[in-house]
């Protein structure tokens, strides 16, 4: 749990920084800064989806692209049979509140909460992570992606506010389970993060990365939440395909 709530801290440090520069940046440049961030977003997603089949050993071109098609749809069944989108955004509301003073921020608070969350969850990294952490003690992946966050909690939070502190929280919690399954289920759970498994779930990953970034830039209106089941889906599909 260490490597997980270095990422915790660092995301809570990030936001805080975010805030501070915050005060000082016009509207119109935060607008602007807004659109950056989606395009940026978004070259992430795409060059993700771009390099990650290239990845050790992976199997033929053929039998990823069904991998990923198949993750989606089941990912896509189960997360819109959950509503987490819905139970994301509540959580967001719930927070906003409790904690949010600012009639201005009304409507934006949740919407940070929910978008740092998935941006800073979505990858293969906070899942692997925690794994490796839990199991055999290595926590270079996470403290990579804590100091990947904490750069983008800085951004984040300069255009999108004080919802995108509080999800660290989310990090937390999302992470801490990952590392706690782990724990449980011991050597079983590694051996079915194989590299292939990995890179498979990088893309579906990416997919979901390329969403947020449109989402961002006003082109669509995707709860990728519903989605994020489907990163999981590569890890049992690779076994028998």
């Amino acid at each position: 749990m260490i490597g997980t709530l270095v990422n915790t801290v660092a995301v809570l440090v990030g936001a805080i920084f975010g805030l501070l520069f915050k005060k000082g940046i016009p509207k119109k440049l935060e607008k602007n800064i807004f659109t950056a961030l989606g395009l940026a977003v978004l070259y992430v997603g795409i060059s993700g989806t771009l390099k990650e089949p290239f990845v050790g050993n992976l199997k033929e071109e053929s039998n990823l692209v069904l991998i990923v098609i198949l993750s989606m749809v089941f990912g896509a069944i189960i997360g819109e049979l959950l509503d987490l989108d819905g139970g994301l955004n509540k959580l967001g509301h719930w927070f906003e509140k409790r904690f949010s003073n600012s009639p201005s921020e009304s409507g934006s608070f949740a919407h940070g909460f929910v978008t740092a969350s998935l941006v800073f969850c979505v990858g293969a990294m906070s899942v692997v992570g925690p794994i490796e952490d839990a199991l055999i003690g290595s926590r270079g992946t996470l403290y990579t992606k804590s100091l990947l966050d904490a750069v983008g909690a800085v951004v984040f939070a300069s255009s999108m506010g004080i919802g995108v502190l509080f999800s660290s929280l989310f990090i937390l919690v999302y992470q801490g389970s990952i590392a706690l399954l782990a724990l449980v289920m011991g050597q079983a759970l590694s051996s079915v993060f194989t590299p292939i498994a990995v890179a498979e779930m990088g893309v579906v990953g990416s997919l979901l990365i390329i969403a947020i970034g449109t989402n961002l830039l006003s082109i669509t209106k995707i709860k990728v939440m519903n989605l994020l089941p489907a990163i999981f889906f590569p890890l049992l599909l690779s076994r028998f395909m």
